[in-house]
């Protein structure tokens, strides 16, 4: 993922930057976030600061325009309760560089992972945190999707049977077998597919590491970022995939656990109380949801285990996080989550 801005790229973003009515000086792009597909950058414009998000350099993954989809999410989006970034510009491929890209507002603000500030640390700032992250997935799923310009977005039918066989796909992308523990898993899910709990914008990297927060306590979701996943699907699918990322006391962790190790601070509301607001605010039955989060667990499995295997980023580079995700769904199917 080596990729800077020479003279070239930064003329011609300054260039675009003036024809839209953005440009306020030189933009001085700035790589922000810790990112692992798209190339996020803090810029100058007009009145102060934006954000840029373009794929990784090519040769480009398949699917590198999903900067396109999540800039259009977003764009639909910006008339919702659900608290995103505008969408200031987008651009397509060969028009400015050689890769798409858009310009979103910046949203100041922490983004939390292992650690909490100190002015959020106590009973009613964990609270505010983990009930403001549940209820922002719940106002998402709220979203009448065709309404706000998503109907030819996805295709919810058969939503969890096409998923399924799609990451299968990946799995078996190999040279050589395919290892046991992913197997197993796959195999043991596509026993027991439930079918659709209904359809709603999935996020499908909902987590504490993808929201901004207010600096200020008590905590208050600001924006949800790292749409590029976004698509139709089953809603507990997202929801599965959020009770797999939030840690508990006393289990091994997974990688995108430890992520969201903030949410193991003192005063910080267990996962199950969590997942129980979303009910309230939804109405959702969760009688399923251990199978979506091991659905979610597996499929972070095989989406490392792919990445190991590329060997293209240093962060996939230690073999232990695929068992470690299978371990989380081998839980999740053997112990219905309770709420």
């Amino acid at each position: 993922m080596s990729w800077d801005w020479d003279d070239t790229t930064l003329a011609a973003l300054t260039g675009f930057l003036r024809d839209r009515g953005l440009h306020g000086g030189d933009p001085a792009p700035r790589r922000i976030g810790d990112g692992h597909s798209n190339l996020t950058y803090l810029i100058r414009v007009a009145g102060g600061n934006a954000v840029l998000r373009r794929p990784p350099p090519p040769p480009l993954p398949k699917g590198a325009n999903d900067v396109l989809r999540e800039a259009r999410v977003l764009a639909a989006l910006g008339e919702q309760k659900v608290p995103t970034p505008a969408v200031h510009a987008v651009a397509q491929a060969g028009e400015v560089l050689d890769v798409p890209f858009y310009i979103m507002e910046h949203i100041p603000g922490p983004i939390l992972t292992a650690d909490l500030p100190a002015n959020f640390a106590g009973p009613e700032a964990g609270a505010a945190l983990a009930f403001g992250l549940i209820e922002g997935l719940a106002q998402l799923h709220a979203v009448d999707w065709r309404a706000c310009g998503l109907g030819d977005f996805g295709r919810p039918e058969n939503f969890n049977a096409r998923h399924l066989k799609r990451l299968t796909g990946l799995m078996e992308m190999r040279d050589g077998p395919v290892p046991a523990h992913l197997a197993d898993t796959a195999a043991a899910l596509g026993r027991d597919v439930p079918p659709e709990s209904g359809d709603a914008i999935l996020h499908n990297d909902y987590r504490l590491g993808n929201v901004i927060w207010s600096p200020d306590a008590p905590p208050k979701l600001m924006a949800v970022l790292d749409w590029e996943l976004a698509t139709i699907g089953d809603p507990l699918l997202d929801l599965g995939y959020f009770a797999c990322c939030y840690p508990v006391p006393g289990e091994a962790p997974t990688p995108t656990q430890e992520l969201s190790a903030a949410l193991l601070a003192p005063g910080v509301p267990p996962r199950d109380a969590v997942l129980a607001r979303y009910a309230e605010h939804t109405g959702a039955d969760l009688s399923r949801l251990g199978w979506y989060a091991a659905m979610a667990a597996w499929k972070l499995a095989v989406l490392y285990d792919y990445q190991h295997r590329e060997a293209r980023d240093a962060y996939y580079a230690d073999a232990t996080q695929a068992p470690r995700f299978i371990a989380a769904a081998e839980r999740f199917l053997a112990t219905p989550l309770t709420v």
